[in-house]
């Protein structure tokens, strides 16, 4: 067996806070996701809802995505900081 069949892309999660979010998914990929997660928890010994692995999972893609850097650093698809309520915040108070 080879090094890369004894290890998962996904390491362990970290805590963090959370913006929740309702997705649908297909039934088969809610069976993978939720193979992904017990392979995942005997792993690293911390059972893991498969839920809780879908920020992370998606953190790792976007980390990974060469064309998002690519047009991410050349300003092309840059996220712009908001405030609580959603707007642009305001220098000037109003």
């Amino acid at each position: 067996m080879s090094k890369a069949a004894n290890r998962l892309s996904l390491g362990a999660l970290p805590r963090s806070d959370a913006v929740k979010l309702t997705i649908t998914l297909t039934a088969e990929l809610k069976a993978q996701l939720d193979a992904y997660a017990e392979v995942h928890g005997r792993m690293h010994q911390v059972p893991v809802d498969a839920i809780a692995l879908i920020p992370h999972m998606l953190a790792a893609f976007i980390a990974r995505d060469r064309g998002f850097k690519t047009l991410s650093s050349k300003g092309e698809n840059r996220v712009q900081p908001k405030t609580a309520l959603g707007a642009t915040s305001n220098a000037s108070g109003a």
